[in-house]
């Protein structure tokens, strides 16, 4: 059975140049597709830029997702090996809670001891008795990842228009899409993908399609920090951190001020750790949490996709997006995230 009907033969138009947009542009242009990419700012500007960037299942194992999300870090490998010096770090993550005993270990991961905890974060004030070692996880530099994804999609090809929003989108007297309207001038496709994050609600709704989205804060916090405080990607009921160069660290938690004495009391050598910035993000969230992806059925040729866990998600969702799209076949992974069941 087929999930889409409509050609992209007649060129495909990417709404978004964050990381999701930018995945499929790269995955669609690629496999040889005509690739027009829009987007009112920079590569990568907009909510990518206020993800924590972790990449990994992050204990989910349940849900529409958790195929998907299960993939993540092999996508990304696999997306390594095609654009080498993607800025990826494997540095693998713990997790663990203050108190209760320690959970099972999920696949890809391993309940370890103090000592083990201590081994591997050794800045440690006191290591937990148990924690969730997940080796295969990593974090990625998302701006970074979205440019090298928006600069492979130009050099296949790819016609790339930042700056530049959209205005609306176009239909032909049958109703199918013929493209999108912008501040520069129409730009034509028979296929449209919307990856616009919370802005794929606005710019959907005059066609009389509903994508329940809304924005969900997303606070992130840069702070300076002595090198090496921090060695993998660690979550705790405080926060989830992690070192992004030689004396910067990032946080993603509700609070600057209970982050940073989390952190000072967290970690041996933390007592001058400061906060350099906040950013607060606007994350798209689907009502279930889960991803939205794919056609819209009373729109012949519209297809969305929009995700709170997008920079997780990107480089699977980025290949099974475009191969449906191409293909025009069923992907069984994104079976559980249909816009219809809404």
């Amino acid at each position: 059975m087929n999930v889409w009907n409509a050609s992209v033969s007649g060129g495909l138009v990417v709404v978004g140049a964050g990381i999701v947009g930018a995945s499929v542009a790269y995955h669609a242009a690629r496999a040889g597709a005509t690739v027009t990419l829009v987007d009112a700012g920079r590569p990568g500007s907009g909510v990518t830029a206020d993800s924590f960037a972790w990449i990994g299942a992050s204990g989910v194992r349940t849900g529409p997702a958790a195929a998907l999300r299960a993939t993540a870090t092999a996508e990304y490998r696999r997306l390594g090996a095609e654009l080498p010096g993607l800025p990826v770090t494997w540095s693998g993550s713990l997790s663990w809670t203050r108190s209760g005993s320690a959970p099972d270990a999920g696949p890809g991961e391993t309940i370890v001891d103090a000592a083990t905890v201590a081994a591997l974060e050794p800045r440690l004030r006191r290591a937990p008795d148990w924690a969730v070692w997940t080796p295969d996880d990593g974090a990625v530099d998302p701006v970074g990842v979205t440019g090298r994804l928006v600069a492979a999609a130009r050099a296949r090809g790819a016609r790339v228009h930042l700056g530049t929003p959209v205005t609306a989108l176009r239909r032909d007297p049958a109703g199918r899409m013929s493209g999108v309207e912008t501040t520069g001038g129409p730009l034509s496709g028979s296929t449209v993908l919307l990856a616009a994050g919370v802005a794929t609600a606005a710019l959907s709704a005059p066609l009389g399609v509903r994508v329940p989205v809304q924005p969900s804060p997303s606070p992130l916090f840069r702070l300076r920090a002595p090198a090496g405080l921090v060695r993998t990607v660690v979550s705790t009921e405080d926060f989830d951190l992690r070192q992004i160069s030689a004396d910067r660290l990032i946080a993603a938690a509700d609070s600057p001020e209970r982050t940073l004495a989390a952190v000072r009391s967290t970690f041996h050598g933390a007592d001058d750790v400061e906060l350099l910035s906040t950013r607060l993000g606007a994350r798209p969230m689907p009502p279930d949490g889960e991803p939205v992806i794919g056609p819209i059925t009373e729109t012949p040729g519209l297809y969305v996709a929009v995700m709170h866990s997008a920079v997780t998600l990107a480089a699977a969702v980025g290949r099974l997006i475009a191969r449906e799209l191409l293909n025009g076949t069923v992907e069984p992974t994104l079976s559980g995230c249909r816009p219809d069941r809404f």
